[in-house]
């Protein structure tokens, strides 16, 4: 059975310090291994990132692929995306409830106004005429309305942050979506161009079988590899296709509306050795989920005082300012004046046990706030270990597959050459063929991988850094 956690009221200032000291020692202890093993070792040296949040606006990091295009697409995403817009208007509606929240805590005014007319038995009609100003004020000596401005300060704050991540994450996506869109048609070229070559090769061999120098099967073994490779063009082209898509609704348009744009070929976006850097432990509380967090945390505490606060007794004053008159002209000369000042006190005495359950139940909340706090930094934590390993694994895969790469088309050179001039058999082209193909689309794909990695470490770290 769930327990809410109590927590004695002069303990509740430094429950915040304390939970957010723990936090940053779990991180530096986490973290100390990468700021060790940076992702480029020849930046080991380097200048440190920035340990202060920087608006997205100044962390433009996209732009070091030196992209057109690619700083068209997220500059569009940035502007266009609905979850950027809706997030944006959520943070319009904190602001506003903030205001609202802020307001009821201050004086209110009320300016009335009445006109009557009666009539008696033993009387002519007569008419009246009042207008009237009511004050009213809630005195906070226990800091309830402060601690609810304070609450939904900190719901602003978070969700400004919020925001920010959304921000963070578009970018992240449309990037990621750009480099597959750019490595597929690297990859669909590379198909094309093993398709020609495999074709002179089929061609050859239905030559060599008409003279009688080989048999119909080799005939059909070319045509088979021919057929294979032919069947691997339509699939990048879907592919190609659902990416094209993909960014559109991204930037906040219609599937088709980019195809113009995406279609015709151009080189993969490359990452460039700046965008790696040696990290420290702090680095984290540029990540806006973090920070995020952070501010739920406040806004909890904050409604367990509130919670508290209405536990104890409320004084209000109030005031009213009455004109009387028979007349409605009579009420600006030689209206009637009334008065009264009033200073009302209320005590809870009996409520059942609801303010006590109320602070229980903030004080639950707050438990939830924290554990939410260090499941998003060791989610964090993990997202920058699993982007370093990567980033690293993969350029050393990359090295090694286009040493495998400049080999095999070499060997596929040197055997269809060979076999021309009937040195070789048939089996031995095919190999050399099929080994050239999967090495050329596996330094493409790498080399997609390679950038990808880049921009999955930006975002672990929360989006750039100067």
């Amino acid at each position: 059975m769930f327990a809410p956690l109590s927590i004695d009221p002069q303990h509740r200032a430094s429950l915040w310090q304390k939970t957010l000291i723990g936090a940053a020692i779990a991180a530096a202890l986490a973290v100390s291994g990468c700021a060790t093993a940076p992702a480029n070792p020849d930046t080991a040296n380097g200048a440190h990132a920035p340990t202060s949040p920087v608006p997205l606006t100044h962390t433009a990091w996209w732009t070091t692929f030196d992209d057109a295009t690619l700083n068209q697409l997220v500059n569009q995403a940035l502007q266009a995306n609905t979850s950027i817009r809706s997030a944006q208007a959520a943070l319009q509606q904190s602001r506003a409830l903030r205001d609202v929240k802020a307001a009821s805590a201050g004086p209110s005014l009320t300016l009335s106004g009445s006109a009557g007319r009666s009539q008696t038995e033993y009387a002519d009609a007569s008419n009246s005429f009042k207008a009237g100003l009511d004050a009213r004020w809630e005195m906070d000596i226990f800091g309830a309305n402060r601690s609810s401005i304070n609450a939904s300060e900190a719901d602003t704050e978070a969700a400004q942050a919020s925001l920010r991540d959304v921000q963070v994450s578009i970018a992240a996506e449309v990037a990621l979506a750009y480099i597959q869109l750019r490595g597929s048609q690297s990859q669909l070229t590379i198909a094309q161009s093993n398709l020609a070559s495999q074709q002179e090769t089929l061609q050859i061999t239905q030559w060599r079988a008409q003279a009688g120098l080989v048999t119909a099967l080799e005939v059909e073994q070319a045509q088979a590899v021919v057929a294979q490779t032919a069947a691997q063009v339509p699939a990048l082209q879907t592919s190609l296709a659902k990416t094209r898509h993909s960014l559109a609704v991204l930037t906040g348009q219609q599937p088709l509306d980019l195809d113009a744009l995406l279609t015709p070929p151009q080189p993969l976006p490359l990452a460039k050795s700046e965008l790696t850097a040696p990290i420290a432990a702090n680095t984290l509380r540029q990540r806006a989920d973090v920070r995020a967090a952070e501010h739920r945390i406040s806004a909890a505490l904050a409604r367990v005082d509130a919670a508290d606060a209405a536990r104890y007794p409320s004084f209000n004053l109030g005031g009213a300012l009455t004109l009387s008159a028979l007349t409605l002209a009579g009420l600006s000369n030689g209206a009637t004046l009334a008065g009264s000042l009033l200073g009302s006190v209320s005590v809870p005495l009996f409520d059942g046990g609801a303010a006590k359950n109320q602070v229980l139940a903030q004080e639950a909340a707050l438990e939830q706030a924290r554990a939410a706090y260090q499941a998003t930094v060791l989610a964090a934590l993990k997202e920058v270990e699993d982007a370093l390993i990567a980033l690293t694994n993969d350029r050393a895969r990359l090295s090694l597959q286009q040493l495998a790469a400049t080999s095999a088309s070499n060997a596929a050179v040197l055997a269809q050459n060979r076999y021309a001039s009937g040195l070789i058999d048939f089996q031995t082209v095919l190999q050399t063929q099929r080994t050239q193909l999967s090495a050329q689309d596996s330094v493409a794909s790498l080399q997609a991988e390679l950038s990808a990695d880049h921009v999955r470490l930006v975002k672990a770290l929360g989006g750039g850094w100067q």
